[in-house]
């Protein structure tokens, strides 16, 4: 799959933007704040209906106006297909492909994209909700309905949450408290399916970021993937990964498994979770465990590593989507990336996206991008699109 031409009204700093690409690389070039990364979180925005920069769709609309446009013509097989979304300032966003209107949650079955930004580095030295995030992401775009599964869990845990707090302070326990295991049941169901389903997932990913990381770092370097599932930590205190208990493993379980060993979880944490006030165990408290060299990468990988793994998160993502997709490869984008590596893994990163279908780069310095990813370069200046042989401003 790959983008044709990109139009954008109201769009950030872009009041009207009409852009052509090309097949394989295009690099955008601007200095900073003039509006290349606008144009890359435009087309991220419609593969996963959100941004890597802001969490508030009204954010990307530009000052004073109501709506912002985002239309992309897309082509796969010399089919091609428009998709388009409307961001609203008030009321709700509205899509259209090919003309007709669509549910908005529809909008990223027709296009997908992998996007890695700085912001990606959290990644590796952030919290575990980014990486549960990442995988949830990810499940999504591979199978949509793991969408209505995620917010079913969310919706029951809340509830569950609710009922905690509501014993605590009235000080109910025991046999009194029989509604919360009618929340148990579902929170088990839906959470198992969930558990069960990032493991398959991090499965297929484990292979994908060894040599993403070896092709950005080289083979000497080896990253490897696991889960910390709290359903098997020991105690309510445990803090994570890092008790290196049987609470992280690299096998994966089936959904029965994670079932029986939840509500055994359960069980034993009544007491605490009565004491707390919230639930203790389930996928909304597990991370992704990721290693370097067999030591944590969280705590022990340096700056460019932990650049390169986050990176090769991402080319791992991207690897399994072109694997499962008819539609072709996703759209590979690269927002910053170069400025942050050395000469010679940036020249390894060139050579491990020269196989997609369409690559987007974007960088503040020409120099910092391998020539054979520059062969179509667009000029950014002050939300402007600027006319190929002209200076940037």
């Amino acid at each position: 799959m790959r983008v044709i031409h990109l139009s954008l009204t109201d769009f950030r700093n872009y009041e009207s933007a009409e852009l052509d690409l090309v097949p394989g690389p295009n690099l955008f070039v601007g200095s900073n704040g003039q509006g290349k990364t606008n144009l890359v979180e435009a087309l991220g925005y419609l593969s996963t209906l959100g941004s890597h920069r802001v969490s508030v769709d009204h954010a990307m609309i530009r000052s004073g106006m109501d709506a912002a446009i985002i239309r992309a013509r897309l082509e796969h097989n010399e089919r091609s297909v428009l998709a388009e979304v409307q961001l609203n300032r008030t009321g709700a966003n509205r899509a259209q492909v090919n003309r007709s209107a669509i549910k908005t949650r529809e909008l990223p079955r027709y296009f997908s994209s992998v996007l890695f930004a700085p912001e990606d580095l959290a990644l590796v030295r952030g919290e575990p909700s980014g990486r549960r995030k990442f995988l949830d992401e990810l499940l999504i775009l591979r199978t949509p309905r793991m969408s209505g599964v995620i917010a079913d869990y969310e919706r029951v845990l809340k509830q569950r949450n609710s009922l905690l707090k509501s014993a605590r302070a009235s000080g109910v326990r025991g046999t009194q408290l029989s509604t919360l295991d009618i929340w148990d049941d579902r929170l088990v169901a839906l959470g198992s399916e969930i558990i069960e389903a990032r493991g398959a997932l991090i499965e297929e990913l484990s292979p994908e970021v060894a040599i993403a990381y070896g092709a950005i770092a080289g083979a000497e370097h080896s990253a490897s993937l696991a889960s910390y599932l709290s359903i098997l930590s020991k105690s309510a205190d445990d803090a994570g990964p890092s008790d290196a208990d049987t609470a992280v493993r690299s096998d994966r379980m089936t959904t029965e498994q994670v079932a029986d060993e939840f509500r055994i979880a359960l069980e034993r944490l009544r007491r605490s979770e009565l004491d707390r006030g919230i639930t203790l165990v389930g996928p909304h408290r597990d991370d992704l465990v990721l290693t370097l060299n067999d030591l944590p990468a969280r705590g022990y990988a340096s700056h460019g590593e932990s650049w390169s793994f986050a990176l090769a998160l991402k080319l791992a993502s991207a690897a399994v989507l072109r694997r499962e997709s008819a539609a072709g490869d996703p759209v590979l984008i690269l927002d910053d990336v170069f400025a942050e590596l050395d000469e010679s893994r940036r020249a390894r990163l060139a050579h491990a996206v020269d196989g997609f279908e369409q690559v987007l780069i974007t960088a503040a310095v020409r120099g910092d991008v391998p020539d054979q990813l520059a062969a179509h370069v667009v000029n950014i200046s002050e939300g402007h699109i600027v006319v190929p042989g002209e200076e940037t401003a």
